[in-house]
């Protein structure tokens, strides 16, 4: 039983551990998302037909990303600049968005 216990609190560790590194950078993401401002705005807030970034979670945002990249969600632009950005700049850019309050 205190094996079981210490396991599972060593694993607790590790995935707690994995998580927090996998936050992304805000100021990094503030300078890498000025390819965005032309389609969603100076401060994330969406220039129309384009959503505004702004109140959305990291995660909301990480997961648009992936799924423009992959395929899953269609529009050509996003593809595109999804494509090109790496995981640790999605991160960033979605850390930059998240920490932004709608207004």
């Amino acid at each position: 039983m205190k094996q079981a216990m210490l396991l599972t609190g060593i694993i607790s560790m590790f995935v707690f551990a994995a998580a927090t590194h996998a936050a992304g950078d805000v100021q990094a993401g503030k300078a890498k998302a000025a390819a965005c401002t032309g389609c969603h705005g100076a401060n994330g807030e969406g220039v129309a037909p384009n959503p505004p970034l702004t109140g959305r979670t990291e995660e909301e945002i990480v997961q648009a990303l992936k799924d423009y990249k992959s395929g899953k969600r269609v529009n050509a632009t996003m593809k595109m600049m999804a494509g090109t950005i790496k995981d640790q700049d999605v991160d960033n850019v979605a850390a930059y968005y998240a920490s932004l309050k709608k207004k």
